[in-house]
């Protein structure tokens, strides 16, 4: 199992992955906003667990393992993140996703996901959620602290 932060670099890489055939230590270190030896670190890491292949001052390529997780990470971010759209949440999707992708549960994020599926396939249901928030749901004030 990889830490958080591991996960962010795997998460990262993949992403680089999908639109470069090419993906460097540069690319990574600019993206998350971290100086190179820790991206170098990281990496070494990720090789030894399989996820990629690299060497010093080469290219970072996903093994088939790293593109596996790469790709739930990728979507699990983008499921958490239109899960805080559907609820109406009042704050930075892509921040709070962040937040909470590490620390939930796979069940929790089935369960999240079965729930997006719904919500998305019921335009009924959806239209009552959001004219109940509308009408100030469950006590909610204005700023959005219930």
């Amino acid at each position: 199992m990889l830490t958080p932060s591991l996960e962010d670099y795997l998460e990262e890489i993949y992403r680089f992955s999908l639109s470069r055939d090419a993906v460097r230590v540069t690319d990574i270190s600019n993206r998350l906003k971290v100086a190179l030896p820790s991206v170098t670190k990281a990496l070494y890491k990720l090789r030894n667990e399989n996820y990629i292949k690299y060497e010093r001052y080469g290219e970072i390529k996903l093994t088939d393992r790293g593109k596996e997780l790469g790709s739930y990470l990728v979507t699990r971010n983008q499921l958490l993140q239109e899960f805080l759209a559907l609820i109406c949440s009042k704050c930075n999707f892509a921040a709070e996703a962040e937040a909470m992708e590490h620390y939930l549960s796979t069940a929790t994020i089935n369960a999240i996901k079965i729930l997006v599926e719904f919500m998305n396939s019921d335009a009924n249901w959806q239209q009552a959620f959001y004219d109940f928030m509308a009408e100030g749901g469950a006590g909610e004030n204005k700023d959005g602290e219930g």
